[in-house]
Protein backbone atom coordinates (compact mmCIF):
# COMPACT_ATOMS: atom_id res chain seq x y z
CA UNK A 1 0.00 0.00 0.00
CA UNK A 2 1.00 3.31 -0.68
CA UNK A 3 0.35 6.52 0.92
CA UNK A 4 -1.34 9.36 -2.01
CA UNK A 5 -1.40 12.76 -1.58
CA UNK A 6 -3.38 14.36 -3.47
CA UNK A 7 -5.05 18.40 -3.26
CA UNK A 8 -8.94 17.60 -4.20
CA UNK A 9 -11.36 20.52 -4.73
CA UNK A 10 -8.89 22.60 -2.74
CA UNK A 11 -9.17 19.99 0.01
CA UNK A 12 -5.43 18.22 0.60
CA UNK A 13 -6.85 14.92 1.06
CA UNK A 14 -4.85 11.54 2.04
CA UNK A 15 -5.02 7.93 1.69
CA UNK A 16 -3.50 4.34 0.89
CA UNK A 17 -3.64 2.65 -1.79
CA UNK A 18 -2.29 0.15 -3.86
CA UNK A 19 0.11 1.25 -6.73
CA UNK A 20 -2.53 -0.17 -8.99
CA UNK A 21 -5.19 1.48 -8.13
CA UNK A 22 -6.62 3.92 -10.70
CA UNK A 23 -7.59 7.48 -9.98
CA UNK A 24 -11.12 7.07 -10.47
CA UNK A 25 -11.22 4.19 -7.88
CA UNK A 26 -9.00 6.09 -5.52
CA UNK A 27 -11.88 8.81 -5.35
CA UNK A 28 -14.98 6.97 -5.35
CA UNK A 29 -13.52 4.28 -3.06
CA UNK A 30 -10.82 6.57 -0.50
CA UNK A 31 -12.76 9.55 -0.55
CA UNK A 32 -16.71 8.56 -1.51
CA UNK A 33 -16.80 11.41 -4.58
CA UNK A 34 -18.80 9.34 -6.35
CA UNK A 35 -19.62 12.08 -8.73
CA UNK A 36 -16.65 10.46 -10.87
CA UNK A 37 -18.73 7.75 -12.85
CA UNK A 38 -16.47 4.12 -14.11
CA UNK A 39 -17.45 3.34 -17.91
CA UNK A 40 -15.65 1.36 -20.38
CA UNK A 41 -12.57 1.56 -17.74
CA UNK A 42 -10.29 1.98 -21.34
CA UNK A 43 -10.35 5.73 -21.23
CA UNK A 44 -12.65 5.17 -24.30
CA UNK A 45 -16.04 6.25 -23.20
CA UNK A 46 -14.70 9.15 -20.93
CA UNK A 47 -17.57 8.88 -18.55
CA UNK A 48 -14.54 9.45 -16.38
CA UNK A 49 -13.34 12.67 -17.24
CA UNK A 50 -11.84 15.00 -14.21
CA UNK A 51 -9.45 17.52 -14.28
CA UNK A 52 -5.84 17.27 -13.08
CA UNK A 53 -3.67 20.35 -12.75
CA UNK A 54 -6.46 21.92 -14.99
CA UNK A 55 -6.07 19.54 -17.67
CA UNK A 56 -9.33 17.04 -18.68
CA UNK A 57 -7.74 13.43 -17.66
CA UNK A 58 -9.32 10.01 -17.78
CA UNK A 59 -9.27 9.06 -14.66
CA UNK A 60 -9.80 5.04 -14.97
CA UNK A 61 -6.43 4.87 -17.05
CA UNK A 62 -4.28 7.44 -14.53
CA UNK A 63 -2.34 5.65 -11.84
CA UNK A 64 -3.85 7.61 -8.44
CA UNK A 65 0.08 7.44 -7.62
CA UNK A 66 1.40 9.07 -10.20
CA UNK A 67 -0.77 12.38 -9.50
CA UNK A 68 1.31 12.89 -6.20
CA UNK A 69 0.80 16.54 -5.07
CA UNK A 70 -1.58 17.29 -8.05
CA UNK A 71 -4.28 19.49 -7.93
CA UNK A 72 -7.59 16.91 -8.90
CA UNK A 73 -10.87 18.83 -9.75
CA UNK A 74 -14.32 16.50 -9.64
CA UNK A 75 -17.38 17.30 -10.56
CA UNK A 76 -18.38 18.27 -7.17
CA UNK A 77 -15.74 20.57 -7.21
CA UNK A 78 -17.61 22.25 -10.14
CA UNK A 79 -20.30 23.42 -8.00
CA UNK A 80 -19.36 27.26 -7.98
CA UNK A 81 -17.78 27.31 -11.39
CA UNK A 82 -18.60 29.98 -13.65
CA UNK A 83 -18.61 27.85 -16.87
CA UNK A 84 -20.44 24.76 -15.38
CA UNK A 85 -22.86 26.68 -13.52
CA UNK A 86 -23.62 28.26 -17.00
CA UNK A 87 -22.97 25.08 -18.84
CA UNK A 88 -25.05 23.43 -16.47
CA UNK A 89 -28.08 25.86 -16.90
CA UNK A 90 -27.52 25.07 -20.83
CA UNK A 91 -27.89 21.47 -20.46
CA UNK A 92 -31.16 21.84 -18.64
CA UNK A 93 -32.74 24.20 -21.00
CA UNK A 94 -31.49 22.70 -24.44
CA UNK A 95 -32.18 18.54 -22.62
CA UNK A 96 -28.77 17.69 -23.40
CA UNK A 97 -28.99 15.11 -20.57
CA UNK A 98 -31.22 12.07 -20.15
CA UNK A 99 -30.06 8.85 -17.96
CA UNK A 100 -26.86 11.33 -16.95
CA UNK A 101 -24.31 8.57 -16.70
CA UNK A 102 -22.12 10.34 -19.19
CA UNK A 103 -23.00 13.64 -17.45
CA UNK A 104 -20.47 14.30 -15.71
CA UNK A 105 -16.92 13.85 -18.00
CA UNK A 106 -19.32 15.56 -20.40
CA UNK A 107 -19.57 18.20 -18.41
CA UNK A 108 -15.82 18.85 -17.81
CA UNK A 109 -14.91 18.25 -21.57
CA UNK A 110 -17.43 20.77 -22.30
CA UNK A 111 -15.89 23.02 -19.92
CA UNK A 112 -12.42 22.77 -21.32
CA UNK A 113 -14.24 23.69 -24.73
CA UNK A 114 -15.48 27.05 -23.67
CA UNK A 115 -12.45 27.63 -22.04
CA UNK A 116 -10.47 27.10 -24.98
CA UNK A 117 -12.08 27.75 -28.22
CA UNK A 118 -12.78 31.15 -29.45
CA UNK A 119 -15.52 30.87 -31.79
CA UNK A 120 -16.09 27.13 -32.78
CA UNK A 121 -17.92 26.03 -35.33
CA UNK A 122 -21.09 23.11 -34.74
CA UNK A 123 -18.26 20.92 -36.39
CA UNK A 124 -15.43 21.99 -33.95
CA UNK A 125 -17.60 20.77 -31.33
CA UNK A 126 -18.32 17.57 -32.15
CA UNK A 127 -14.46 17.11 -33.04
CA UNK A 128 -13.74 18.46 -29.95
CA UNK A 129 -16.03 16.89 -27.83
CA UNK A 130 -15.38 12.92 -29.59
CA UNK A 131 -14.05 11.62 -26.47
CA UNK A 132 -16.94 11.80 -24.64
CA UNK A 133 -19.88 8.92 -25.89
CA UNK A 134 -23.35 9.19 -24.81
CA UNK A 135 -25.84 6.36 -25.47
CA UNK A 136 -28.96 8.70 -25.38
CA UNK A 137 -29.43 12.24 -26.62
CA UNK A 138 -27.95 12.15 -30.18
CA UNK A 139 -25.77 14.77 -29.04
CA UNK A 140 -27.75 17.18 -30.78
CA UNK A 141 -28.50 18.80 -27.22
CA UNK A 142 -25.51 18.76 -26.04
CA UNK A 143 -23.70 20.66 -29.16
CA UNK A 144 -26.30 23.22 -28.61
CA UNK A 145 -25.86 23.75 -24.97
CA UNK A 146 -21.95 24.44 -25.60
CA UNK A 147 -22.57 26.43 -28.41
CA UNK A 148 -24.77 28.79 -26.71
CA UNK A 149 -22.44 29.41 -23.31
CA UNK A 150 -19.51 30.10 -25.88
CA UNK A 151 -22.10 32.73 -27.41
CA UNK A 152 -23.07 34.66 -24.50
CA UNK A 153 -19.67 34.22 -22.62
CA UNK A 154 -18.06 35.65 -26.17
CA UNK A 155 -20.87 38.46 -26.68
CA UNK A 156 -19.96 39.45 -22.47
CA UNK A 157 -15.83 40.03 -23.76
CA UNK A 158 -14.93 36.45 -21.88
CA UNK A 159 -12.64 35.48 -24.23
CA UNK A 160 -10.93 32.28 -24.52
CA UNK A 161 -8.09 31.43 -23.10
CA UNK A 162 -5.34 29.90 -26.40
CA UNK A 163 -4.82 26.19 -25.24
CA UNK A 164 -6.37 26.73 -22.18
CA UNK A 165 -3.19 28.17 -20.91
CA UNK A 166 -1.23 24.76 -21.42
CA UNK A 167 2.41 25.65 -22.29
CA UNK A 168 4.19 23.02 -21.52
CA UNK A 169 3.73 18.81 -23.08
CA UNK A 170 3.46 15.83 -20.92
CA UNK A 171 1.05 13.26 -18.93
CA UNK A 172 -1.50 15.14 -16.42
CA UNK A 173 -0.53 15.40 -12.94
CA UNK A 174 3.48 14.93 -13.43
CA UNK A 175 4.04 18.40 -13.26
CA UNK A 176 4.45 19.47 -16.99
CA UNK A 177 1.39 21.02 -17.64
CA UNK A 178 0.43 24.26 -16.82
CA UNK A 179 -2.01 24.42 -14.29
CA UNK A 180 -5.23 25.76 -14.07
CA UNK A 181 -7.79 25.70 -10.89
CA UNK A 182 -11.64 25.08 -11.34
CA UNK A 183 -12.14 28.97 -11.17
CA UNK A 184 -9.73 29.74 -14.47
CA UNK A 185 -6.97 31.06 -11.91
CA UNK A 186 -3.74 29.14 -11.77
CA UNK A 187 -2.99 27.43 -9.00
CA UNK A 188 -0.44 27.23 -6.14
CA UNK A 189 3.00 25.81 -7.39
CA UNK A 190 3.53 21.99 -6.55
CA UNK A 191 6.33 20.09 -5.80
CA UNK A 192 6.31 18.18 -9.28
CA UNK A 193 5.95 21.60 -10.96
CA UNK A 194 8.75 23.82 -8.76
CA UNK A 195 11.06 20.33 -9.54
CA UNK A 196 10.19 21.41 -13.58
CA UNK A 197 10.94 24.21 -13.22
CA UNK A 198 14.34 24.19 -11.46
CA UNK A 199 16.02 22.61 -14.55
CA UNK A 200 15.46 25.46 -16.04
CA UNK A 201 15.56 28.07 -13.76
CA UNK A 202 17.64 27.54 -10.59
CA UNK A 203 20.89 27.40 -10.34
CA UNK A 204 21.86 23.61 -10.23
CA UNK A 205 23.10 23.57 -6.35
CA UNK A 206 25.59 20.85 -4.62
CA UNK A 207 23.77 18.41 -2.64
CA UNK A 208 25.57 16.58 0.12
CA UNK A 209 22.84 13.89 0.01
CA UNK A 210 22.83 13.38 -3.56
CA UNK A 211 24.74 10.04 -5.10
CA UNK A 212 25.52 9.25 -8.23
CA UNK A 213 24.33 6.35 -10.24
CA UNK A 214 27.68 6.48 -12.09
CA UNK A 215 30.98 7.44 -11.49
CA UNK A 216 34.10 7.00 -13.56
CA UNK A 217 37.56 8.53 -13.49
CA UNK A 218 39.72 9.74 -16.86
CA UNK A 219 43.02 11.82 -17.46
CA UNK A 220 44.17 13.20 -20.69
CA UNK A 221 47.67 15.28 -21.43
CA UNK A 222 47.57 18.26 -23.94
CA UNK A 223 50.67 19.90 -25.56
CA UNK A 224 50.46 23.44 -24.07
CA UNK A 225 51.69 25.08 -20.75
CA UNK A 226 49.72 24.67 -17.73
CA UNK A 227 48.92 28.23 -17.36
CA UNK A 228 47.98 28.49 -20.70
CA UNK A 229 45.46 25.37 -20.05
CA UNK A 230 44.10 26.41 -16.75
CA UNK A 231 43.53 30.08 -17.98
CA UNK A 232 41.33 28.11 -20.94
CA UNK A 233 38.87 26.26 -18.73
CA UNK A 234 38.28 29.85 -16.66
CA UNK A 235 36.35 30.56 -20.47
CA UNK A 236 33.14 28.63 -20.27
CA UNK A 237 32.08 29.57 -23.51
CA UNK A 238 35.05 28.41 -24.77
CA UNK A 239 35.10 25.48 -23.28
CA UNK A 240 31.92 24.31 -23.96
CA UNK A 241 32.43 24.70 -27.92
CA UNK A 242 35.45 21.40 -27.27
CA UNK A 243 32.07 19.70 -26.08
CA UNK A 244 29.99 18.10 -29.29
CA UNK A 245 26.41 18.70 -29.14
CA UNK A 246 27.13 21.59 -26.39
CA UNK A 247 26.04 25.37 -26.81
CA UNK A 248 25.48 28.11 -23.93
CA UNK A 249 22.66 30.46 -23.79
CA UNK A 250 24.69 33.48 -23.67
CA UNK A 251 27.92 34.30 -21.24
CA UNK A 252 27.94 32.89 -18.06
CA UNK A 253 27.23 35.36 -15.08
CA UNK A 254 29.38 34.85 -11.92
CA UNK A 255 29.79 31.57 -12.47
CA UNK A 256 25.76 30.17 -13.13
CA UNK A 257 25.53 29.22 -16.85
CA UNK A 258 22.41 27.86 -18.72
CA UNK A 259 22.68 25.96 -22.23
CA UNK A 260 21.90 22.73 -24.03
CA UNK A 261 23.50 19.66 -25.14
CA UNK A 262 22.31 17.32 -28.33
CA UNK A 263 22.96 13.78 -27.89
CA UNK A 264 21.03 11.40 -30.50
CA UNK A 265 20.80 7.53 -29.81
CA UNK A 266 20.00 5.54 -32.94
CA UNK A 267 16.77 6.69 -33.29
CA UNK A 268 16.14 9.19 -30.41
CA UNK A 269 17.52 12.48 -30.68
CA UNK A 270 17.32 14.75 -27.24
CA UNK A 271 18.28 18.14 -26.48
CA UNK A 272 18.66 18.40 -22.70
CA UNK A 273 18.10 21.95 -21.36
CA UNK A 274 19.59 22.50 -18.35
CA UNK A 275 22.10 25.13 -15.82
CA UNK A 276 25.92 24.54 -14.39
CA UNK A 277 27.08 26.12 -11.38
CA UNK A 278 31.05 26.34 -12.27
CA UNK A 279 33.73 26.83 -9.56
CA UNK A 280 37.28 27.57 -9.67
CA UNK A 281 40.59 27.52 -7.01
CA UNK A 282 43.36 29.30 -8.94
CA UNK A 283 45.49 28.11 -6.11
CA UNK A 284 45.15 24.43 -6.46
CA UNK A 285 44.18 24.75 -10.14
CA UNK A 286 41.03 22.26 -9.53
CA UNK A 287 37.20 23.31 -10.23
CA UNK A 288 33.80 21.37 -10.25
CA UNK A 289 30.72 21.60 -12.51
CA UNK A 290 27.30 20.64 -10.97
CA UNK A 291 24.61 20.74 -13.52
CA UNK A 292 21.23 19.21 -14.24
CA UNK A 293 19.38 18.79 -17.17
CA UNK A 294 16.22 17.76 -18.86
CA UNK A 295 14.94 16.31 -22.71
CA UNK A 296 10.87 17.13 -22.72
CA UNK A 297 10.40 15.14 -25.59
CA UNK A 298 11.83 11.74 -24.40
CA UNK A 299 11.18 12.68 -20.92
CA UNK A 300 14.77 11.92 -19.62
CA UNK A 301 16.23 13.94 -17.03
CA UNK A 302 20.23 14.05 -15.93
CA UNK A 303 22.06 15.30 -13.19
CA UNK A 304 26.02 15.15 -13.16
CA UNK A 305 29.21 16.57 -10.75
CA UNK A 306 32.69 17.09 -12.40
CA UNK A 307 35.54 17.75 -11.21
CA UNK A 308 38.81 18.58 -12.36
CA UNK A 309 42.78 18.99 -11.76
CA UNK A 310 45.10 20.90 -14.17
CA UNK A 311 48.44 19.49 -13.42
CA UNK A 312 52.17 19.58 -14.67
CA UNK A 313 52.85 17.09 -17.04
CA UNK A 314 56.02 15.22 -17.74
CA UNK A 315 57.26 17.71 -19.76
CA UNK A 316 57.40 21.70 -19.01
CA UNK A 317 54.81 22.33 -21.95
CA UNK A 318 52.66 19.65 -21.46
CA UNK A 319 49.30 19.53 -18.75
CA UNK A 320 47.68 16.96 -17.71
CA UNK A 321 44.33 16.89 -16.70
CA UNK A 322 42.47 14.38 -14.17
CA UNK A 323 38.85 14.33 -14.50
CA UNK A 324 35.85 12.76 -11.98
CA UNK A 325 32.69 12.11 -13.31
CA UNK A 326 29.34 11.33 -11.30
CA UNK A 327 26.34 11.49 -12.94
CA UNK A 328 22.59 9.89 -12.48
CA UNK A 329 20.15 9.50 -16.12
CA UNK A 330 17.09 8.80 -15.69
CA UNK A 331 13.85 8.55 -18.32
CA UNK A 332 13.47 6.90 -21.68
CA UNK A 333 17.52 7.31 -22.01
CA UNK A 334 18.37 5.25 -18.78
CA UNK A 335 18.63 2.30 -20.22
CA UNK A 336 21.91 3.46 -22.09
CA UNK A 337 23.60 4.42 -18.93
CA UNK A 338 24.93 0.78 -18.18
CA UNK A 339 28.38 1.56 -16.54
CA UNK A 340 30.57 -0.16 -18.87
CA UNK A 341 29.07 0.98 -22.03
CA UNK A 342 29.23 4.47 -20.69
CA UNK A 343 33.13 4.18 -19.69
CA UNK A 344 33.68 3.21 -23.31
CA UNK A 345 31.70 6.11 -24.75
CA UNK A 346 33.24 8.47 -22.19
CA UNK A 347 36.80 7.67 -23.58
CA UNK A 348 35.72 8.17 -26.80
CA UNK A 349 33.88 11.73 -26.06
CA UNK A 350 36.57 12.84 -23.88
CA UNK A 351 39.02 12.24 -26.76
CA UNK A 352 36.66 14.50 -29.29
CA UNK A 353 37.01 16.83 -26.46
CA UNK A 354 40.81 16.70 -26.36
CA UNK A 355 41.47 17.43 -29.69
CA UNK A 356 38.47 20.00 -30.49
CA UNK A 357 40.94 21.87 -26.76
CA UNK A 358 43.99 21.39 -28.89
CA UNK A 359 42.93 23.11 -31.93
CA UNK A 360 41.40 25.58 -29.95
CA UNK A 361 44.63 26.35 -27.54
CA UNK A 362 46.52 26.02 -30.83
CA UNK A 363 44.67 28.68 -32.76
CA UNK A 364 44.15 31.08 -30.04
CA UNK A 365 41.58 33.42 -28.60
CA UNK A 366 41.30 34.42 -32.49
CA UNK A 367 40.25 31.81 -33.42
CA UNK A 368 36.64 31.04 -34.96
CA UNK A 369 33.66 29.72 -32.56
CA UNK A 370 32.46 26.51 -34.61
CA UNK A 371 28.86 25.18 -33.90
CA UNK A 372 29.39 22.02 -31.97
CA UNK A 373 27.77 19.25 -33.88
CA UNK A 374 25.01 17.11 -32.34
CA UNK A 375 27.08 13.72 -30.41
CA UNK A 376 25.46 10.87 -32.21
CA UNK A 377 26.18 8.56 -29.48
CA UNK A 378 24.49 5.85 -31.38
CA UNK A 379 27.33 5.62 -33.91
CA UNK A 380 29.51 5.37 -30.63
CA UNK A 381 27.63 2.37 -29.61
CA UNK A 382 28.29 0.45 -32.93
CA UNK A 383 31.74 1.69 -32.49
CA UNK A 384 31.40 -0.11 -28.64
CA UNK A 385 29.78 -3.11 -29.81
CA UNK A 386 32.06 -3.88 -32.82
CA UNK A 387 35.24 -3.17 -30.78
CA UNK A 388 34.15 -5.25 -27.90
CA UNK A 389 33.44 -8.66 -30.48
CA UNK A 390 36.48 -7.87 -32.01
CA UNK A 391 38.34 -8.35 -28.89
CA UNK A 392 36.32 -11.53 -28.06
CA UNK A 393 37.13 -13.28 -31.14
CA UNK A 394 41.14 -12.22 -30.82
CA UNK A 395 40.55 -13.12 -27.30
CA UNK A 396 39.09 -16.82 -28.26
CA UNK A 397 41.63 -17.66 -31.26
CA UNK A 398 44.66 -16.58 -29.03
CA UNK A 399 43.56 -19.35 -26.53
CA UNK A 400 43.66 -21.71 -29.80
Amino acid sequence: MTTINLTVNGKQLSATAEPRTHLADYLRDCHNLTGTHIGCEHGVCGACTLLVDGVPTRSCITFAVTCEHAHVTTIEGLDDDEIATELRAAFKREHALQCGYCTPGMMVSARDVVLRMESPSEHDIRVAMSGNLCRCTGYVGIVRAVQSVIEARRKRGAGAIPDGNRKLLGPAGSGHSSAVAANGAKPRETSATKAAASVAAAPARADANWTPQTTFVQSFTVEHPVDQVWEFFGRIGEVATCLPGASLDGEPVDGHAEGRIKVKVGPISAEFQGVADVSRDDATRTGTISGAGKDQRSNSATRGLIGYAVKQGDRPEQTRVDVTVGFTLTGMLAQFSRSGLVQDIANRLIAAFVQNLEAKLSAGEGAARAVAAEFDAGSLFTSVIIGRIKALFASVFRRR
